[in-house]
């Protein structure tokens, strides 16, 4: 009988293992070295977290089930309801800005494609009670120095503000329904499919015209001028752009310059208001955009105060993937350091007791546990990516003594028992 895994999802062996881990260890070093701390969320949750947050129809997209108790649950999809749950349940009085960061698997009931999986993972942010200028420049340049630190190029920081296209909206009293079609198909940047809603609404041609110039305005910060230009006697638009302009202000200060201003970018849910930002890598073809995030109210949502909140995930597979596609050499060490190989049956428990006092001192060792000869045992010794091996002979160990083979240049060398554990950790240091 053959089982397969479930569809959409996958097996990571041990090489790409240590090459996700050491992924997720750069992004966590980052993350801590800018004040945040690890949450852990569970990967289930009340089914009503998710409609609550997104609507119903969020339903078709993922997987709910009813457990023995007849409660309605949900595998997660994403990772921001659940911490904004936890902020409500936990952490409402704690002092403020409160920074945590998380990283875990999500689950969609979508069709796998290339990039897209049943199983995913995010390793995201969230800035509670940082709603500001510094705030969100600093969540921006951390995303950044976290690329950085990958060694991953050809990226985009897309920035925009959701505030000036919603403050034009509201003047020209378009309703709330109708205002959320339109920012979903600015999400999705389907042009045609706007301008089509846009004459089925019967918008001024005045608004369709400055709708449509807006999202397709793309730049630096020279862009803010031309947008000025364009959002006319509408306070609330400009105060957004002023608020974008100052975010702008300060990342320089904070050193970063490397952006792309674009008013497309747009979220189709109501508690995003503000700042939004993607990050887009060349090459990847659809799935270019690796994160997405901004500055919100989500804890409102949910019954609680309001309270401004910035954040961001990258999709941690993008990113892997990402770093594939651009041939990224990630540092990826063999299983072991050391490897300790009993030349007779009757060197075998000393070669344990050798592999014991090794592993106690911290450092990575295996032994032979299948009885293979020498030949056989170095071979597989290299396969692990052991650096030594450690030869225990009858003749050295009554002397005291241990033959250590470099694997790399192939010399040996006697060493004192006694001295073997200090000498390794200095080869290893």
């Amino acid at each position: 009988m053959e089982i397969s895994r479930p569809r959409g999802t996958r097996d990571f062996l041990f090489k790409e293992m240590k090459e996700r881990k050491y992924v997720e260890n750069t992004l966590r070093r980052v993350f801590e070295n800018y004040g945040y701390g690890e949450i852990k969320t569970p990967i289930f949750e009340d089914l009503k977290l998710f409609t609550t947050k997104s609507g119903e129809a969020i339903k078709e997209e993922i997987y709910h089930f009813k457990d023995k108790g007849n409660r309605d649950l949900a595998l997660r999809p994403e990772l921001t309801a659940p911490v904004a749950r936890l902020y409500l349940n936990e952490l409402q009085r704690q002092a403020k800005p409160i920074k945590m960061y998380y990283f875990g698997s999500c689950f969609r009931y979508e069709r796998p494609q290339a990039g897209r999986f049943r199983q995913f993972w995010q390793f995201g942010c969230e800035l509670i009670g940082g709603k500001s200028p510094e705030a969100e420049a600093e969540v921006i340049t951390m995303a950044a120095h976290a690329l950085e630190e990958l060694g991953l190029k050809d990226y985009e920081f897309h920035i925009g503000n959701l505030g000036i296209i919603r403050s034009l909206l509201n003047d020209a009293e378009v309703a709330a329904g109708d205002q959320e079609k339109i920012m979903g198909l600015v999400d999705k940047g389907d042009v045609e499919e706007l301008e089509n809603l846009l004459n089925n609404l019967d918008v001024s041609p005045g608004l369709k015209e400055t709708l449509l110039n807006l999202i397709g305005m793309k730049g630096h910060k020279e862009v803010i001028e031309k947008v000025r230009n364009v959002i006319e006697n509408c306070k609330g638009a400009f105060k957004s752009l002023n608020d974008l302009e100052k975010l702008l202000n300060t990342l320089e200060t904070f050193g970063f310059t490397n952006y792309i201003v674009n008013l497309g970018i747009a979220r189709g849910l109501d508690y995003y208001s503000g700042i939004v930002f993607e990050i887009y890598v060349h090459g990847l073809g659809a799935q270019k955009q690796i994160s997405g995030g901004g500055t919100y109210n989500l804890i409102e949502v949910f019954g609680g105060e309001p309270v401004g909140s910035t954040g961001f995930a990258f999709g941690f597979d993008r990113v892997m993937g990402a770093l594939e596609k651009q041939n990224t050499e990630i540092p990826v060490k063999g299983h072991i350091d050391i490897f300790v190989a009993p030349l007779s049956w009757e060197m075998r428990d000393e070669a344990f007791k050798i592999t014991q006092n090794l592993r106690k001192k911290g450092i990575k060792t295996d032994v032979d546990l299948a009885k293979r000869k020498t030949k056989k045992i170095l071979s597989y010794a290299d396969n692990l990516g052991a650096k030594y091996v450690v030869l225990v002979g009858a003749r050295d160990i009554g002397a005291g003594k241990v033959t250590l083979k470099n694997m790399e240049s192939g010399d040996q060398q006697l060493v004192d028992l006694d001295d073997l554990c200090r000498k390794l950790g200095h080869e290893m240091g």
